[in-house]
């Protein structure tokens, strides 16, 4: 039997799966949802005094049209694929078990599938830098660094005029955006066992004239085994549930009736560890998918992850 950390491990399940679907689809809002791969695993999150480096890949095909909460047909949709590499570079520092910093850069080779209005196809492919994310971490509510928050900011470095893309789709969002976040780590009853959630509010601040970025809300709570080991190698796997929210975009640049969403996936994942380098991937696979009008989906996100702790 588990102790209390269970019970507040199901609790905060139930609470993130019926916050999800009890929002309203007329809040919600954009198509990428890109957002879902800044929310940091249990990898992520910061243990010790000290630095860490990594490099970071995620990748998303969204190839299947949506509209609601089932597939609809591709003629409903005049974008048909959007497939987006994710590369990341980033670090973080811990000063002491209080207080951090991380910065993140990102790069996005990103190619779009679209129809004209006269019926034909037309392909896109565009490389350039994303929004940097650069955020201070608190983690001083305990000796054990278990419960932080983290603040920032979004800034716009990505590329937001490559004139093929529509702004929903373009790699960067023009505007500038503060994050907030808050993540805990616990401990189960039975040895080796450990709990995790993490979340994270974008809300932008600072906008082009005429486009408006959704907010978005990303969360994600697992569960993992850290009593593997083969030779020096740490081997852990785990359990997550991650969930997304993004309401509207607005102004005369957006594609307001056709953005807006809420998701929620299940993610096997697996985590090595030895000699100060963690290598970490997940595949999330989504449960539950409601869009606003008719929107382009990704059947899979993938993962990798490569740090080393200095």
């Amino acid at each position: 039997m588990f102790f209390n950390g269970s019970k507040k491990f199901r609790s905060f399940l139930l609470f993130l799966v019926s916050i999800i679907i009890a929002v309203p689809a007329s809040l919600r809002a954009c198509a990428c949802g890109c957002g879902i791969f800044d929310v940091g695993t249990s990898a992520m999150l910061p243990t010790h005094p000290g630095g860490m480096a990594f490099l970071e890949y995620d990748f998303m095909d969204q190839d299947q049209n949506w509209s609601g909460t089932s597939k609809a047909s591709p003629d409903d949709n005049s974008d048909k694929r959007i497939k987006t590499h994710f590369m990341t570079a980033g670090a973080q520092y811990m000063f002491n078990r209080r207080w951090g910093m991380k910065a993140e850069v990102p790069f996005w080779n990103r190619n779009f599938i679209t129809t004209y209005d006269d019926g034909n196809i037309a392909k896109f492919n565009h490389s350039a830098l994303g929004d940097v994310r650069i955020q201070g971490i608190f983690s001083g509510f305990s000796p054990d660094m278990s419960t932080g928050l983290t603040f920032g900011l979004k800034l716009p470095t990505g590329d937001d005029k490559f004139r093929h893309f529509d702004r929903d789709t373009s790699i960067g969002t023009g505007s500038t955006n503060i994050l907030l976040g808050a993540f805990h780590v616990g401990q189960f009853a039975a040895k080796n066992w450990n709990w995790f959630a993490n979340s994270e509010l974008d809300q932008s601040v600072l906008i082009t004239p005429d486009y408006r970025p959704g907010t978005e809300l990303n969360a994600v709570t697992g569960a993992y085994y850290n009593g593997w080991k083969v030779g020096n190698v740490k081997m852990a796997p785990l359990g997550q549930v991650l969930g997304s929210i993004r309401w509207s975009d607005t102004g005369n640049d957006s594609n307001h009736p056709d953005s807006g969403y809420k998701r929620v996936f299940l993610s096997p994942g697996l985590e090595f560890d030895a000699a100060g380098w963690r290598i970490y991937a997940d595949v999330a696979f989504p449960i539950y998918t409601n869009v606003n009008g008719n929107q382009l989906v990704a059947s899979e996100l993938y993962k990798l992850n490569m740090s080393r702790a200095f």
